[in-house]
């Protein structure tokens, strides 16, 4: 029976050997599990039958592979290159066949080559030939391992968390939300709006001393910092983790972090996040707009946020005028305004005025401040009492009122935007006058009060002070914004009654009269003469005027009372109605309407185009009866009433539409008409002023009493008074005032006026 390639065997001599000759030769490699032979039947040997190598040419009866096996020696590399080729290149697949698997990746060798040495540095524990506690020690090599690794690390988490960090794009709502501020004709605070204390200031607007103070008490090193400070975050951290006060160890940046972009919140997370924020932004905004931030959202006590609204609250002064000692003070702020503000008890008094003087002995440490300018600041700046930051009187509200509506109108601000706050509204009112003002009408307020309690509830008292220039300077809305929320300084509730009778002679005399239709116009003078009897029946060119009842107009003096024929001069000094009815539809009820216009009342409170127009059934407000009759004051020339004189927004100036002035009548029309205002003061107040005073005006009433007025002007400025009864609760209707406090109708409202007018002139 033929020997087939199976039962083939290596020559015993080559056993012998390879076992003889270990010491000799170089010892055989393992065989690995991609050199082992596969099962019979199970190798893809295509070549020359099955197995699990390729025939020997040289000796056919032993395969390649087992030919160096059977001699002891390794598979060589031809061997396996052929046994690969023999299982690769057939393209047949049997189900035993093994494929050398591919090498490790990168990383799995880099960690096999190095896990040795890493094995090496593993600590042992107790350490050998050591004794006692030494045995325990970790070696120089392992501590400084364990600190370059350590350190390796948290630079690498610190520089992932700065690039993974970003500067919030949206800024803290409450950081951005700030007050509106209106101040008094002098500059001085007037009163707030808002429900944060907040101005923002332009950097260039705070004076150098005020800046330094500040980095003189929170951070000297500001302009050279990186934006953090690692001693004082560690800090920071300890007492965060401890529950303690966190402010301490901020820099300026970090600070500002917090205030725009951060909850108030202390946990480690929010420090540690402040700190990555404050790097970047740091890295990517100028110091001085950092600064410029952290001056305007810091809160300094008393309601207020930023330097500006600081320097207001606590010494009634914009931040632009304080000095260095004032300044020193309100850096002490920073530091805890509630253990720093004197108005808060001794103690902190004694604790403001050792910071402020550390403050200031800081300056000059830092060059600063010179020790001659350090010696000149011995006395402590005592800031203001609470209560005088901001007049809190209840008229106020009526004033923050009219400047915001017409702040809004002129400038053009949407309700809004005026809402978000920032704006400082420079009013025209004039702080003592409008004390004055107020004081009058409280004085005949509580007399009407006591005499006649029951007529005296419903009654109302509406006033106005108007410079010729169109400056509104005072004004009584009520007797408090909270109980009455209109303002009767302009509110057009009730006619002008005969207080309207100027503007119709001054219609006269500007246009002249036309009696019949076609004819030229003729000229009207003070001198001219009209019918004064009451019950003269109202002519046009046509004829008789007559109502819709059919009856004939005829007008009706005050009091029943006739004068005969009477100049125009004269009537208007006596109140006398008849003349100015005629003299109305002589003018044209048209040209009376334009007139009344272009002198200062509003279309709106325009009454019907019918011969009572002329007697005042127009229903004006306080404030433009009081422009009225200033357009008389300044010679015929009409300007605006307005409240507001400038507007800005944290410190950039916002345009302002300004009145302008445009004529109204000829100056000699105004000279005239003023003439007979004087006649008519002085003939019903012969002693109330002297002879060398500028005073014209005249009292208004209607012909049902639910009104009283008295309108008159002394030298530039003019005053209206309004006095009517009217009942809140029931209807908006007038009603008769009924001799209130037991006096003539007129006779409060020129009460009014005159305590207002007197002092001031």
């Amino acid at each position: 029976m033929p020997c087939t390639p199976w039962t083939v065997r290596a020559p015993e001599p080559a056993v012998a050997s390879r076992q003889s000759g270990r010491s000799g030769r170089r010892r055989a490699a393992p065989t690995r599990w991609w050199q082992r032979r596969t099962p019979t039947g199970t190798a893809a040997d295509t070549t020359t039958g099955t197995g699990t190598g390729s025939v020997d040419r040289e000796h056919p009866g032993i395969r390649t592979g087992e030919s160096h096996r059977a001699n002891g020696l390794p598979e060589t590399q031809t061997g396996r290159t052929a046994r690969q080729q023999a299982t690769q290149g057939t393209g047949s697949s049997h189900r035993g066949t093994r494929r050398r698997p591919a090498p490790p990746p990168a990383p799995l060798r880099l960690v096999q080559r190095w896990a040795p040495a890493a094995r090496r540095l593993r600590p042992r524990y107790p350490r050998p030939g050591r004794d006692g506690w030494r045995r325990w020690v970790p070696s120089w090599r392992q501590s400084l391992g364990t600190a370059l690794v350590s350190a390796g690390l948290g630079g690498a988490l610190l520089t992932a968390a700065y690039a993974a960090t970003d500067i919030p794009g949206d800024l803290n709502t409450f950081a951005t939300q700030q007050d509106n501020v209106y101040f008094w004709s002098d500059g001085t605070p007037m009163a707030r709006t808002g429900w944060v204390r907040r101005q923002a200031m332009p950097l260039k607007d705070i004076p150098e001393d005020v800046r330094w103070a500040v980095l003189a008490a929170e951070n000297a090193s500001f302009y050279s910092d990186p934006g953090i400070s690692v001693g004082g975050l560690t800090r920071a951290l300890w007492r965060t983790v401890g529950e303690g006060d966190t402010q301490g160890g901020s820099t300026i940046t970090q600070q500002y972090v917090k205030n725009v972009y951060l909850s108030q919140d202390r946990s480690v997370g929010r420090k540690f996040t402040e700190a990555m924020i404050a790097l970047k932004l740091d890295s990517r905004t100028s110091k001085d707009n950092i600064l410029e931030g952290y001056l305007n959202t810091s809160w300094f006590g008393r309601g207020t946020y930023g330097i500006q609204r600081a320097a207001q609250a606590y010494y009634g002064k914009d931040v632009g005028e304080l000095d260095v000692s004032e300044a020193a003070f309100l850096a002490s702020l920073l530091k805890g305004a509630g253990l720093y503000d004197p108005a808060l008890g001794e103690a902190n008094q004694a604790r403001a005025e050792e910071r402020w003087s550390w403050i200031l002995d800081r300056m000059v440490g830092l060059g600063r401040l010179t020790k001659t300018e350090r010696a000149k600041y011995t006395k402590f700046p005592q800031p203001l009492d609470q209560s005088q930051a901001f007049d809190t009187g209840r008229q106020t509200d009526y004033l923050v009122e009219l400047a915001a509506q017409y702040a809004k109108k002129a400038a053009r601000i949407s309700d809004q935007d005026f809402d978000r706050g920032g704006y400082q509204i420079y009013t025209t009112f004039d702080r003592k006058r409008e004390t004055a003002l107020t004081q009058a009408v409280t004085r005949a307020r509580k007399k009407a009060l006591k005499d006649s309690p029951d007529k005296a509830k419903a009654a109302h008292y509406g006033a106005a002070s108007v410079a010729a220039d169109g400056r509104i300077l005072a004004i009584h809305g009520g007797p408090d914004h909270r109980e009455q929320g209109f303002n009767e300084s302009n509110a057009t509730t009730v006619p002008a009654g005969s207080a309207f009778l100027p503007l119709v002679y001054a219609a006269g005399l500007e246009h002249g009269v036309s009696k019949e239709r076609g004819t030229p116009r003729t000229r009207v003078t003070p001198q001219s003469v009209y019918d004064g009897d009451d019950g003269a029946l109202v002519t046009t060119p046509e004829g008789y005027y007559w109502d819709r009842s059919g009856n004939k107009v005829a007008a009706r003096n005050d009091g029943g009372k006739s004068w005969g024929n009477i100049s125009l001069r004269t009537a208007l000094a006596q109140s006398v109605n008849a003349p100015f009815m005629q003299l109305g539809m002589d003018t044209g009820l048209d040209r009376v309407r334009e007139t009344a216009e272009a002198i200062g009342l509003l279309p709106g409170s325009m009454g019907p185009q019918v011969p009572a127009l002329s007697l005042g059934n127009s229903t004006p407000s306080a404030i433009r009866m009081a422009g009225s009759y200033a357009t008389f004051a300044a010679g015929g020339t009409h300007t605006e009433p307005y409240s507001v004189r400038r507007i800005t927004r944290n410190g950039s100036r916002v345009a302002l539409d300004t009145p302008e002035r445009r004529r109204a009548v000829r100056p000699e029309v105004a000279r005239q008409v003023t003439e007979a205002l004087t006649d008519s003061f002085r003939g019903a107040h012969p002693t109330a002023a002297p002879a060398s005073a500028q005073v014209a005006g005249k009292a208004g009433t209607t012909e049902d009493d639910t009104a009283a007025w008295y309108v008159g002007t002394n030298r530039s400025v003019s005053t209206a008074v309004v006095v009517y009864r009217m009942d809140l609760t029931k209807s908006l209707e007038p009603l008769p005032l009924k001799g209130i406090a037991g006096a003539p109708a007129v006779d409060i409202p020129y009460g009014i006026w005159s305590s207002a007018m007197s002092p001031l002139g």
